[in-house]
């Protein structure tokens, strides 16, 4: 008896994954850490996102694209987190 296939999964999921991660770890570090220090947690909130990508990547168990995955995850973790950083910079720019 032959094991059923199952289907191919997505490969877009955990690079949207990586994505929402970013979005939390900014927004923690910009509520939560001292306004002079944000920019030294931003790239430290990054390396989260570096590790955070290799895992769900790793995970998926597929070799093909393996790379381009991670690259883009990593590189939408940058965007996410520095336009949230330029959003509180500017707050905090206005605000005070």
């Amino acid at each position: 008896m032959a094991s059923p296939e199952f289907p191919p999964r997505t490969r877009f999921g955990g690079i949207i994954a990586v994505w929402v991660i970013a979005v939390v770890v900014a927004l923690a570090i910009g509520v939560f850490a001292e306004p002079e220090w944000r920019g030294a947690w931003l790239p430290v909130g990054l390396g989260v996102c570096f590790f955070a990508a290799f895992a769900v990547q790793l995970a998926s168990g597929r070799s093909q694209g393996f790379i381009m995955r991670v690259s883009l995850s990593v590189l939408g973790a940058m965007v996410v987190m520095g336009l949230l950083g330029a959003g509180f910079a500017l707050a905090e720019l206005f605000a005070g």
